[in-house]
């Protein structure tokens, strides 16, 4: 080992600044105060060039060198399989005291990879048996790419960075630094390139902002619907035709069918686990591209097999934040990035008048019930919030029955004659529903009810269903 160290340390040929159209990581932090940096040339889907630079210790310059010379002249797609154990191995087996250096220059690598996937330059020429899995580090994930894997295609695997805030928990979100680390790990354990795409800046504008507006203008907004359909799925499918890959793969518990006129989103086999609701406002020319191998199955079965297959992840818990919110409070994040803090306004009941008084009209929703603050003789809901007043109005239970929904920016994928029923909330079962509206898009439109739902919070998202298949969304008014 010393000895490839020692020449590895030597090795100047491809120190240097890098040259023009190159992608850089760097990585740095260790103990030591040691600095890694990668850069990489790519022509044709090959890795035409590679310069690096250190800083640091011994170890940490013989692997940035020894990176680089593993990588250049190879596939883009090579690159992106080697791990922290390869460039270990390549120097011979470093120390437990030397092993950062094989960390920090296998993160500057895939930095480096991941600048590139994030560019929009093509990266690998298209081949028929290749596929994209998205990999978030939790078990689904991993399950899906697994089972591609054994069905006999070409597996690449991405994980989507969306979020990095300090007083947030990263290793709770599905789409922070730490996941990303944990989602690379588990696919380099099955042999899989990895890439990471960044879309930080668009989750902030698109979504967070969203969500944040939406509570400081009284509404509930839904950002995964939002996000799954408008940022994270559409960017990883072109990331896959950038990689040469026929479909992007995902661990979602939905299924895809064809209804005669094309390509739809339909529940999963697992109602308990479905998500269809949550991918709902996907375009249908994504959808086509989509595939979802743990459809069939439930999630008892999908730890099953990742025990079985000894996946590091087989017995990860399942986030159940939202990723920006991960380890902390709606009211924290609300308070930390748009100023919404306790403010002192009026709860009133169904004629106006004052019953009590709360901290802030965004602290609530329609159909909440706990934190209301109220004594009563009866238990009292939220039937509606005043984002102008900073007021809450509440009411008995049968105050929030609703027989008709307004929604606004709606799509319908079907014309609405295919409307049996429609669901608004993620957990709420569909209820009875028709809709008369032709197929497009549409800024209004109103949904009759064939029984009273309680509770329509606006902001959240209707999907209206034929039978278990989605043939419209829109946001409820």
């Amino acid at each position: 080992m010393e000895s490839l160290l020692s020449e590895y340390h030597q090795d100047r040929s491809r120190q240097g600044e890098p040259g023009a159209g190159s992608f850089t990581g760097a990585a740095g932090g260790a103990a030591c105060g040691d600095l890694a940096r990668i850069s990489l040339e790519p022509a044709g889907g090959q890795v035409d060039r590679v310069t690096f630079d250190a800083e640091g210790c011994a170890a940490t310059r013989a692997a940035c060198a020894c990176v680089a010379e593993m990588v250049e002249g190879g596939s883009v797609l090579a690159a992106a399989a080697i791990g922290i154990d390869e460039v270990d191995r390549a120097l011979g087996g470093l120390s437990p005291a030397s092993r950062h250096a094989a960390v920090l220059a296998t993160d500057a690598l895939h930095r480096a990879l991941s600048a590139l996937a994030s560019s929009g330059v093509p990266i690998a020429e298209p081949d028929s048996g290749r596929v994209l899995v998205a990999v978030s580090g939790g078990v689904d994930s991993a399950v899906a790419a697994l089972r591609e894997q054994e069905r006999g295609v070409e597996v690449v695997a991405v994980t989507v960075k969306l979020w990095a805030d300090p007083d947030t928990d990263g290793t709770k979100a599905c789409c922070s630094p730490e996941a990303v680390l944990g989602a690379r790990a588990v696919t380099h354990s099955m042999g899989m390139p990895h890439f990471t795409l960044d879309l930080e800046e668009q989750f902030r504008s698109r979504v967070v902002n969203g969500f944040l507006d939406g509570y400081a203008q009284g509404r509930t907004p839904n950002p995964c619907v939002l996000c799954n359909g408008e940022v994270r799925i559409s960017a990883m499918v072109d990331l896959a035709d950038r990689l040469g890959a026929t479909h992007l793969v995902t661990g979602h518990y939905a299924r895809i069918v064809d209804d005669g006129e094309g390509d739809l989103l339909a529940e999963g086999s697992d109602l308990n686990k479905d998500q269809s609701y949550m991918l709902a406002a996907l375009p249908t020319g994504v959808i086509s591209r989509l595939r979802f191998p743990l459809a069939g199955i439930s999630k008892p079965e999908v730890r099953e097999i990742a025990l079985r297959n000894s996946l590091a992840v087989a017995k990860k818990p399942e986030s159940q934040d939202l990723c920006f919110l991960a380890g902390s409070s709606k009211k924290a994040f609300l308070q930390r990035h748009a100023d919404l803090g306790d403010i002192d306004g009026p709860v009133l009941d169904g004629s106006g008048q004052e019953i009590g008084r709360h901290s802030g009209h965004h602290h609530f929703t329609v159909g909440q019930r706990r934190g209301l603050g109220v004594a009563a003789t009866q238990p009292l809901y939220v039937n509606a919030t005043d984002s102008v007043a900073n007021s809450v109005t509440v009411g008995p239970r049968e105050d929030l029955a609703a027989e008709r929904v307004a929604v606004i920016d709606v799509v319908m994928h079907r014309d609405g004659a295919r409307v049996d029923c429609v669901r608004l909330r993620y957990r709420s079962p569909a209820v009875p529903a028709s809709v008369e509206a032709p197929a497009g898009r549409h800024d209004f439109l109103e949904i009759e009810l064939g029984e009273p739902f309680d509770g329509v919070a606006p902001g959240q998202t209707a999907v209206m269903m034929s039978g278990d298949t989605v043939v419209g969304h829109g946001t409820i008014k």
